[in-house]
């Protein structure tokens, strides 16, 4: 299987540039000493830049529990629930190969970066992924599943609306619609700081008349820890 195990940063930087992110350029970083320059710091375009993300991907409560919300908190070394690393990397193609990703969705996205984000909190494996419990549609909740079992924990970088400074739309690999396809997605009327704290969820593609995505379906990522 081409699908490659636990990558080390350096390799991960490799992957994530041009794509992803700008990932182990920058100085200003999230996760814990302990998960170190392993981790991958996922954050919304909506809240900073790749320099000072204010809020990056969190494990609501810091569950390791399938089903656990995926939301956006303050960013922190100190705070575990924001370890997260590159379980698996590879294209589209790849996933295809191993069984997780459907034909269809091969035949559209074959040569994309994909990846699976696991919850590693202090650098310790969870065997669970940022993914959807359900097919993706409007507003599935995204949340902790178990990594490498399906598709709904697969994200898709959509190299085709990578915008400059490396921010990307991410698909949710279970994704059936591929004219607007099933993005990642921060509630347009939520802020990190809300109580309860809003979930992310995905929602379809959304752009303005000029092409743009909008910045609450775009992401960044580092990595490394916050100093």
């Amino acid at each position: 299987m081409s699908i490659k195990s636990k990558v080390v940063a350096a390799a991960a930087t490799v992957t994530l540039v041009g794509g992803l992110g700008v990932a182990g350029m920058t100085s200003a970083q999230a996760a814990t000493p302990s998960c170190g320059h392993n981790c991958i710091d996922i954050f919304s375009r909506v809240f900073g830049t790749h320099h000072r993300p204010n809020f990056v991907l969190d494990v609501q409560r810091g569950t390791k529990t399938a089903g656990t919300p995926i939301i956006l908190y303050r960013t922190s070394n100190t705070d575990a629930a924001e370890d997260f690393t590159v379980s698996n990397q590879g294209t589209v193609n790849d996933f295809f190969q191993a069984g997780l990703v459907s034909a269809a969705l091969n035949l559209h996205y074959a040569n994309d970066a994909a990846f699976e984000f696991e919850y590693s909190p202090l650098g310790a494996d969870s065997g669970l992924c940022v993914g959807v419990g359900s097919t993706a549609a409007n507003l599935t909740p995204v949340a902790l599943e178990p990594c490498g079992v399906s598709a709904k924990t697969v994200w898709v970088v959509d190299s085709a609306d990578t915008i400059r400074g490396g921010y990307v739309p991410l698909i949710n690999g279970s994704d059936t619609n591929f004219s607007h396809p099933y993005v990642l997605h921060y509630p347009g009327n939520g802020y990190p700081t809300d109580v309860p704290r809003p979930q992310l969820n995905t929602y379809e593609l959304q752009k303005y008349s000029n092409g743009a995505v909008f910045d609450n379906e775009l992401w960044g990522a580092n990595f490394g820890v916050l100093p």
